[in-house]
């Protein structure tokens, strides 16, 4: 599985998570599923920030979306008729890879894009894809490029 961002989208991406920093940012990736020779690519057409409703003192290294943000979130989806590919977040400090937490609080189906903020620069962009058998993450490559629409 391949997850397409503009590079735009991979640089908002960073800026939220720079801007939240020493916090973790969260989102959402909207877009559509591409079925393709290799498999399946995703490619994401529109991010939508959210807030970390996480208790304040512990959004340094956790993030939790809002129910309410999500209902609209859903709504908006399917007024622009796409589907919610998943969602982005930072790790302050830490490698862009998921966490222990992030494995036990993710749902199959959706990417997880993780950028890694260090001393409030944007360093690394991953995503992941949480297996429903293994119940592990496995990672699924980046790719930035243009769009034609």
């Amino acid at each position: 599985m391949s997850l397409i961002l503009t590079p735009e989208q991979a640089e908002q991406i960073e800026r939220e998570g720079m801007e939240a920093y020493p916090n973790e940012c969260c989102g959402a990736m909207l877009g559509r599923d591409f079925v393709v020779p290799s498999g399946t690519t995703r490619r994401v057409l529109k991010l939508k920030k959210l807030t970390n409703s996480f208790s304040a003192e512990e959004r340094y290294h956790r993030f939790s979306l809002d129910a309410r943000e999500l209902m609209q979130l859903e709504k908006e989806a399917g007024e622009l008729k796409l589907m919610v590919l998943g969602f982005y977040h930072s790790h302050p400090d830490a490698p862009a890879r998921p966490s222990e937490y992030d494995r036990q609080h993710a749902w199959p189906f959706y990417s997880y894009a993780i950028v890694s903020i260090e001393k409030g620069k944007a360093k690394d962009l991953t995503s992941w894809q949480l297996d429903e058998a293994t119940e592990q993450f496995k990672a699924e490559q980046v790719q930035t490029e243009r769009t034609g629409t």
